[in-house]
């Protein structure tokens, strides 16, 4: 998720790159988690990073809260209201997405590198 053209962005599939932003986020979250030595279950990410034991900015969270948009919508044809996926995300929604998802990532590198008393 670095400067380089996402190949789903680069051939319109932008709900597709949402998607996989939203996942990339999740994941990363419970990675933490895990390496905190706690369980987290679910999709939401913004909960998912309220529930860490390190501070956690609320920028963040409200980042991890556009993301969790992404989750449903993005794959299913009853996501909203008319129109399939394809229909309803573009450039300004993947661009978004993947950049809130390499923020929280960062955040989480910088968590994991953080020496930990035990």
């Amino acid at each position: 998720m670095g400067s380089k053209p996402s190949p789903c962005t680069s051939e319109g599939r932008h709900e597709w790159a949402c998607f996989a932003a939203q996942q990339a986020g999740e994941k990363a979250v419970k990675a933490l988690h895990l390496s905190l030595g706690q369980e987290s279950w679910g999709q939401v990410i913004a909960r998912l990073l309220r529930d860490l034991p390190v501070e956690v900015p609320a920028e963040l969270v409200d980042k991890g809260r556009v993301l969790d948009n992404f989750y449903i919508a993005t794959r299913y044809a009853n996501g909203h209201a008319e129109g399939a996926p394809v229909e309803h995300y573009g450039p300004l929604q993947s661009g978004d997405a993947i950049r809130y998802a390499s923020e929280i990532l960062g955040f989480v590198r910088a968590a994991m590198a953080e020496p930990r008393g035990g």
